[in-house]
């Protein structure tokens, strides 16, 4: 076991002699029901200067610590809409080390939540999600409002926030009962993030941790206190924190991006896009040959993954599925997700222990995965399966070629088919060019998203060599997927069967069946051989197939045929090119198309308006296109 992971440990419901909620963790209490709508505007809202200071902004980011549950930012957000001069957004990026229970939360609010925030906690607790470490990113008010829950320890999950913070608000168990929360050390990692003329505000009021804020570069002094607490302490950043700066840098006015490709890519940016205000143009080369990328692609599954350590794949898998689901859950039928789980099956009984082991360590809530013996494996997914393995509740059926259609139709939209064969910088824009020079589109902001094509137009406009060594490495491997009456499966799983390849419920279509890895492939193709294999990966997850399974004949099925793109380490290349300003790229999915697309489309959203990241910076730089 990595010993930088640390399983999180959500909080305990428990009320004090007075019927205040407590946590027997820290000997604290969260807030005194009667006051703490009181506390949050006295103490953090004024002592912030707001809502005066957000008043003709386009946004304004506030990070708090120690979330709770949630109070202090139903007050900001309550106070939010009441202002009528109130900024376009607001961003809250808060962390959380021991996070409720949804039910729990919802159940807490509903007795705790003071009457003129009730709505809004209602509206809060129907969006709250299981308590996964992590970021998780909330959206209210059409996505005007931001909530980024980061859940961890905060010494571990402050180095890895990337957001431009105007207001803190320091709510964390009292420093004499949480000595962690308050340490120099986190509050250097938080006022790495001040934006100019950043400020703060907390209840607590000791002289050690105004000199703590002020070797963070803060310049602190006391305020008179809130509800029979004498002081209260406020401050302000002497200087820009170094990330913010940085993230301040990436900001671009919103207007005009052209993403290259228009596949699961292409799409997930360019609704990333059109949901901030943008105008898009999506130029497609499959188009332009006269068939979608995914057109025919009937189904297929989206499934996160655990690893023992929880590594960077893990962790990407799990905000990328979470991030899909949020946002494409209320899409139109047939694009929108089916939630209907997975049964992930070990490769044989002998891992089962492992797998067991590995869960125990991770501490995941049983509602997002559990272990499962073949007889719970079957009944989950209604037929015979070969072994047991993982349940994972929240496993999804996608259409692709739904899905992409269904957001290249946004409003502000445009879908080009166009050959790009080389980019340009003129003027301060990028010009994307066809084989004979010509212009097909422009912007100040251009994304490559056209998987393995990204590549060659790198290397035909003079971008690739030297400066991205891993992305010269990127290849592409082919690979098809096989469509299957659902009759020969007596009616299909009921839940996704992965494995050694998958099996997926039937979709209307049929049950598709998946899939090959063909290495050197000149062409991505249906044949007999490749149904042959599909078919036997998927025969191997079954307990038992029947006559009519038999009677399928390889190379007379339906089926849809494709290419991935590959980048070394099987992490994709996402980001803006260090060597070119502007330009972005976003390709090397490999086999995770659907769990990338909504993530990486929110994450080049959000760094080009200065959103607080949906994703950790240590990820994001695993990432980054080198």
């Amino acid at each position: 076991m990595s010993s930088s992971y640390v399983p999180l440990a959500p909080a305990t419901v428990a009320l004090d002699a007075e019927g205040r909620l407590y946590s027997p963790a820290y000997g604290d209490v969260y807030h005194s029901p009667a006051g703490a709508l009181g506390q949050a505007e006295h103490v953090f809202l004024r002592g912030n200067g707001l809502p005066e200071r957000w008043r003709g902004r386009d946004a304004f980011t506030v990070c708090e610590t120690g979330f709770g549950l949630g109070l202090n930012f139903l007050a900001l957000w309550r106070a939010w809409r009441d202002d009528p001069a109130r900024s376009a957004a607001l961003h809250v990026l808060a962390v959380e080390g021991h996070p409720f229970a949804p039910a729990d939360l919802a159940a807490l609010l509903a007795r705790h939540a003071p009457g003129p925030l009730a709505g809004l906690a209602r509206e809060l607790a129907a969006q709250w999600p299981l308590p996964l470490p992590g970021l998780h990113r909330l959206e209210f008010d059409g996505g005007a409002v931001t909530l980024t829950l980061a859940f961890g320890e905060a010494q571990t999950v402050a180095p890895r926030l990337d957001a431009c913070v105007d207001a803190y608000f320091l709510d964390g168990f009292a420093p004499g009962r949480n000595p962690r929360m308050w340490e120099p050390a986190l509050l250097r990692e938080l006022a790495a993030m001040a934006a100019p003329g950043a400020t703060l505000a907390t209840w607590a009021c000791t002289g050690e941790l105004r000199r703590a804020l002020s070797e963070s570069g803060f310049d602190a002094r006391r305020e008179t206190g809130y509800g029979g607490k004498w002081h209260m302490t406020v401050a302000t950043a002497r200087a820009e924190g170094a990330r913010a700066a940085q993230a301040r840098a990436r900001i671009r006015p919103r207007g005009h991006a052209v993403v290259v490709g228009a596949g699961l890519a292409g799409a997930g940016i360019a609704q990333g896009l059109a949901l901030r205000g943008w105008r898009v143009t999506v130029l497609d080369a499959a188009r332009a040959g006269g068939v979608a990328a995914h057109a025919g692609h009937v189904a297929a599954a989206l499934t996160p993954v655990v690893a023992r350590d929880d590594n960077a794949r893990a962790r990407l898998s799990r905000a990328g599925s979470a991030r899909a689901l949020a946002r494409w859950r209320d899409l139109p039928e047939g694009a929108a997700p089916r939630v209907c789980g997975t049964v992930q099956l070990e490769r044989d009984e002998g891992r089962a222990a492992a797998l067991a082991g590995t869960l125990e360590m991770l501490a995941f809530p049983a509602e997002w995965v559990r272990q499962v013996d073949r007889d719970e494996a079957g009944a989950l997914a209604g037929m015979p399966v070969a072994r047991g393995g993982a349940y994972f509740a929240q496993g999804m059926l996608m259409q692709p070629g739904r899905l992409i259609e269904t957001l290249l139709a946004l409003p502000g939209v445009t879908v080009l088919p166009a050959q790009v064969a080389r980019v340009h910088q003129d003027g301060g824009q990028w010009q994307a060019l066809d084989a004979a020079g010509r212009e097909l589109a422009r912007a100040d902001t251009m994304i490559l998203a056209n998987a393995a094509g990204a590549r060659g137009v790198l290397d035909a406009s003079g971008l690739l060599e030297p400066w991205l060594p891993r992305v010269a490495q990127m290849h592409a491997l082919a690979g098809e997927v096989t469509l299957l009456p659902a009759a020969a499966l007596e009616g299909g799983p009921r839940c996704i069967i992965g494995g050694e390849g998958y099996l997926l419920p039937d979709t209307g279509e049929g049950c598709v069946a998946g899939s090959t890895y063909v290495h050197g492939a000149e062409q991505a193709l249906i044949s007999a051989e490749g149904q042959q294999v599909t078919l036997g990966k998927a025969a191997g997850l079954l307990g038992a197939v029947g006559p009519a399974w038999n009677a399928l004949t390889p190379g007379s099925l339906p089926g849809w045929a494709g290419w991935r793109a590959v980048l070394p380490g099987r992490l994709p290349a996402v980001g803006e090119l260090a060597h070119a300003p502007g330009l972005w790229m976003a390709a090397g999915y490999a086999s995770r198309g659907l769990s990338w697309s909504a993530l990486m489309g929110d994450l080049i959203g959000a760094r080009l308006m200065g959103e607080p990241s949906p994703l950790e910076r240590d990820l994001a730089g695993l990432v980054t296109p080198r």
